[in-house]
């Protein structure tokens, strides 16, 4: 090509259609090669438009001189009326005609400068081709919009995702890329695979590929042969006007299929985020059944307070409890998060994409659960309680059986003759003198025996307290001890003291043991929760800063776990030496147990409130500035600091924002912002109240137009337009779920008025 500064044909201001490179000199002549492709090209264009009224044209610049088929062609392309033509023969009647349809390209935006009429009607080949050129851009290629670029831009990035797929093909241009005619092929295969068999090209043979294109597109597309394989092949650069304006015939020719690939993606998003929606509600509704139903069935094992008789079957109990407590609880525990979690980000989805609020089953709600857990913690903490008690109690039971039979023995020892010593009738033949000294052995005698009716009262004592605290066992004279002389009793008794000792001083090494490590641990958890709190209102940085730090203090709590499996163990080890009081340390193991169950479910809680935070951003364009301003108005009337406003706070701060508030309105209000009545106001959803009109989402009525197109305007579609233009399983999905339409008895159409369209939305379920 040849350039002039001083021509130009471009739109207004705000969209030039050609660069300068696009741009034709008016004083020297176009390359030859070049003009020749132009022509034919142009040509060839302008007749499958003027071929609709009935005509066509030989010669490009001779055939419009008189500007009536130009007129024309601007009436077909355009589909409107342009003024009626002058219908002399004289030059100032062509040039009449030639003006009024200079003035309609004018009227659509496009200004053409250094092109009159009179050069037209002259018959000038290179402002002719130019005037053409401004027409194609303006009726063939302006329009053409693919991923936020448009006009020649929008075409080739058109031809690059098109033909992306496809072995030897590289689009980057609208010349030499379409030189060995692979890139013509794969357009055509891309949209109609029975046309051409791709596999069987070969980039060798350009003519042949070229020509195979030509021949189908006119043959099956409607689309003229505008350009010459020869021409193409033998030109080093062909020309690029000329190819422009064959490709974007393709662009129109599958227009219909691409409008139709939007309106099957529209209905996919649509559908996709519906299916979603749907699997996250049974997730819900799966795992929420689940955990009532594994609550339904501990509580009444941890009801049962059916005491056992021996110690070891009680020490079983409490092991079996440690099992539910270290197995059993704790993926449930995580169970529960998740359902929270999983709930918190339905209702965001739901709320982003226009849909209401999801409502699971009765007995399910967050609350419900929430309900049913704290009464399984309360049957636990009871249980826990009444096993420690029943242990104790049979420890003392064990201790006062030992007790009893050593007392028992040592009385019995002492008993053993006196009844035949004091029924002996040795006095009668005993001298005075023997009978003073057996008066005086009597005496001594009847001394010892006030002093023996002490011991035996202290083992009545000890019998009745064995009683009282339901001792299982009777004392039988088997069950006596067999008495043991004095000097045995002295050594025994002094090793029992030392054993006493020994246990009391492992036991208080136990107790220290486990003080040390809970005197760390809990304070850890508490700074950790502080944390939390603080990185979740900060509004310093990102919320993607915010994720990064969160997921950080997540690892370091995950990697905190052996601690405080190290504590059980401690803690075990003091239950099973019966050790169930610790001055060194006002944490219980409960106390660790609740705050690590507290901070696991805390830190999950506060990462997913700002992956919807996230979700929120970007599905209505909220800037971090947004955001932050937001959070500080929050914080500012978050008055207890507890990351939730109460109705009263939040009152006050839609008042600050300028909300004119009675009672009936801030009710709406707070069934928006508190769809199930917790009282409390949280961050997201004060988010979601904000920015309530700003998201862009797909309206009942854009998804029922795109129905529409697939089913080519008709009010049904039936089955198998919905399984040839959508994916399979949304294309069941959506026959699963489609009314039959009646006009028609028959099972192969369905409607596609309201209730797809309800359904999608969620106004039936």
């Amino acid at each position: 090509h040849f350039f002039n500064k001083h021509t130009s044909y471009m739109m207004n201001e705000e969209h030039q259609y050609m660069t300068p490179e696009d741009e034709w000199d008016r004083d020297l002549l176009l390359d030859p090669a070049w003009e020749k492709q132009q022509r034919k090209t142009f040509t060839a264009w302008c007749n499958s438009h003027l071929r609709k009224a009935g005509t066509q044209i030989e010669n490009i610049e001779d055939d419009f001189r008189n500007g009536l088929k130009l007129m024309l062609l601007l009436e077909v392309i355009s589909g409107e009326r342009l003024p009626k033509p002058d219908k002399g023969k004289m030059r100032f009647h062509k040039i009449a005609n030639v003006n009024k349809a200079l003035d309609f390209i004018c009227s659509k935006g496009v200004k053409l400068v250094s092109i009159g009429a009179e050069e037209i009607v002259d018959g000038n080949t290179k402002m002719t081709l130019g005037m053409i050129w401004t027409i194609i851009l303006r009726f063939a290629i302006q329009d053409i919009s693919v991923e936020e670029t448009s006009a020649k831009e929008g075409l080739l990035l058109w031809c690059q995702r098109k033909t992306a797929p496809y072995r030897n093909v590289n689009v980057q241009n609208f010349h030499i890329s379409w030189k060995d005619g692979l890139a013509l092929c794969a357009l055509i295969h891309r949209h109609r695979p029975d046309l051409i068999d791709y596999s069987k090209l070969k980039k060798d043979d350009p003519i042949g590929n070229l020509n195979t294109a030509f021949e189908v597109a006119e043959k099956y597309l409607d689309i003229p042969k505008m350009l010459d394989a020869e021409d193409i092949v033998n030109t080093p650069k062909p020309d690029e006007k000329a190819i422009m304006t064959y490709v974007s015939c393709f662009y129109h020719a599958f227009a219909g299929a691409e409008q139709a690939e939007t309106a099957a993606n529209r209905i996919c998003k649509v559908l996709a985020v519906n299916q979603e929606n749907e699997k996250l509600m049974e997730e819900y509704e799966k795992l929420a059944s689940e955990l009532l139903e594994w609550i339904r069935k501990t509580i009444p094992w941890l009801e049962n307070r059916t005491a056992e008789h021996h110690m070891r079957a009680m020490q079983q109990k409490l092991e079996d409890f440690r099992d539910y407590r270290r197995i059993h609880k704790p993926p449930r525990v995580q169970e529960k998060c998740q359902l929270e979690i999983n709930f918190n980000t339905l209702q965001t989805k739901l709320r982003l994409s226009n849909r209401p609020a999801f409502m699971p089953s009765e007995g399910k709600m967050v609350s419900d659960i929430a309900n049913a857990w704290k009464g399984l913690e309360q049957v636990e903490k009871g249980y826990e309680e009444w096993l420690l008690t029943e242990i104790r109690r049979l420890e003392r039971l064990d201790h006062l059986a030992e007790k009893f039979k050593q007392k028992s023995s040592l009385h019995q020892s002492w008993t053993s003759g006196k009844e035949e010593l004091l029924s002996m009738k040795d006095y009668e033949s005993a001298s005075l003198m023997e009978i003073r000294a057996l008066m005086r052995k009597h005496e001594a005698f009847e001394s010892d025996l006030a002093a023996h009716q002490d011991r035996v009262e202290q083992i009545a004592a000890i019998a009745q307290e064995l009683n009282e605290l339901d001792y299982h066992d009777v004392i039988s004279d088997g069950d006596q001890c067999v008495p043991l002389p004095v000097k045995h009793l002295v050594p025994l008794r002094d090793q029992m003291l030392q054993e006493e000792v020994a246990r009391q001083q492992a036991n208080e090494r136990l107790r220290r043991q486990f003080a040390a490590q809970a005197n760390i641990i809990g304070p850890w958890i508490q700074t950790k929760m502080e944390e939390i709190g603080h990185v979740s209102v900060d509004i310093a940085g990102s919320l993607e800063e915010q994720m990064n730090n969160l997921k950080q203090y997540e690892q370091n709590i995950i990697n905190y776990k052996s601690n405080i499996d190290k504590l059980e163990g401690d803690h075990q080890l003091s239950q099973e030496s019966l050790i169930f009081d610790n001055k060194h340390t006002n944490y219980t193991m409960e106390h660790i147990r609740v705050g690590w169950e507290q901070l696991l479910t805390t830190i999950a809680r506060t990462i997913n409130e700002v992956e919807n935070q996230i979700l929120t951003r970007d599905a209505k364009g909220i800037s971090q500035e947004q955001l932050n301003e937001f959070r500080a108005s929050f914080n500012h009337f978050d008055r207890k600091r507890n990351g939730m406003m109460d109705p009263d706070d939040f009152r006050a701060c839609l008042i600050s924002m300028g909300y004119d508030l009675g009672e009936v309105e801030f009710a709406r209000i707070m069934t928006l912002v508190d769809s199930n009545n917790t009282g409390v106001v949280t961050f997201q959803a004060f988010i979601d109240f904000m920015t309530r009109e700003t998201a862009e989402t797909d309206t009942a009525d854009q998804v029922m137009a795109s129905f529409k197109i697939l089913a080519s305007d008709k009010s049904y579609i039936t089955v198998d337009e919905l399984r040839r233009e959508l994916p399979p399983e949304q294309a069941e999905y959506c026959i699963s779920r489609m009314t039959r339409y009646t006009e028609l008895h028959t099972t192969l159409e369905w409607t596609l008025a309201s209730y797809i369209i309800m359904y999608l939305y969620n106004q039936v379920h």
